[in-house]
């Protein structure tokens, strides 16, 4: 599926800062960047680094002033979900290197607080059906409150609160999905389906890959139901939103202002 992408947002800070951005389309498996172009007016001292999982690319700038980011860009997404109920979890033993440290608790999920309640409300499931029935009591659950949240709004505080924004979604299913002993990553990505239009974040899960047998993979699960495996555009992956934001300043800044525009290409 063809996707297009359009994304703006501009900066201020008062004294020379360290400034790290994510927020370009990886080039990966199941999505190819067909034509892709970043300005960063303002901006000095440019550099890239590759991002987390070696998903993506990170941007640093050392710089003071305003800065105005534009990024516009056509992803070619070419991706198959399997029917995630049907799936089994790979034995603790047999998970890559790569998927052991998305078990653990990080800054905005801390799954060890939500052992019991899993246990509990999701009792008799298990692997992918523990992550389907986990899905759909998010979406029973929870509602979707633009506002609602802050940048320090945890999976507990939202857990408690049963409100909060695309952020708020993937931080609770990732930490159900780690109670319940599954690998689970945070994904910041665009999606056509996104409204109000924005940068989303939905979770992966590392449970069996139907094509490999004894192998797994990553699937995609969005909490809020905005966006399918079909035409999610991956821009990178982390334990949490803490690890892959799109802005993080290492020192004060304004921020202005953002647009983010993403549609299905005829």
């Amino acid at each position: 599926m063809p996707i297009t992408i359009n994304a703006a947002f501009a900066f201020e800070v008062s004294q020379p800062t360290d400034v790290l951005l994510q927020f370009e389309a990886a080039a990966m498996d199941g999505q190819a960047i067909v034509s892709s172009k970043t300005n960063l007016g303002g901006a000095k001292n440019i550099s890239r680094v590759a991002a987390q999982d070696g998903i993506g690319e990170r941007i640093w700038l050392q710089t003071d002033g305003r800065v105005e980011a534009a990024y516009s860009a056509q992803v070619e997404v070419d991706r198959k979900a399997a029917d995630l109920a049907n799936l089994p979890a790979l034995p603790l033993h047999q998970l890559p290197g790569e998927a052991v440290q998305y078990l653990f608790d990080s800054r905005y999920c801390a799954a060890d607080k939500f052992h019991d309640f899993a246990d509990r409300e999701f009792e008799g499931t298990f692997g992918g059906a523990r992550i389907a029935a986990i899905r759909d009591w998010i979406e029973q659950n929870l509602t979707y409150a633009p506002g609602a949240s802050g940048p320090y709004t945890d999976a507990g505080d939202t857990f408690i609160a049963r409100q909060g924004v695309c952020r708020d979604y993937a931080h609770v299913l990732i930490t159900l999905a780690r109670a319940s002993a599954i690998p689970a990553r945070y994904v910041a990505c665009f999606s056509p389906g996104v409204s109000p239009p924005d940068f989303h974040a939905v979770a992966e899960v590392f449970l069996a890959d139907p094509a490999h047998e004894d192998g797994g993979k990553w699937h995609l699960v969005d909490g809020t139901g905005m966006a399918s495996p079909h035409d999610i555009v991956k821009i990178g992956v982390g334990r949490d939103a803490a690890d892959v934001s799109f802005l993080t300043t290492f020192g004060l800044s304004d921020f202005h202002y953002s647009t983010v525009e993403v549609s299905e290409t005829a």
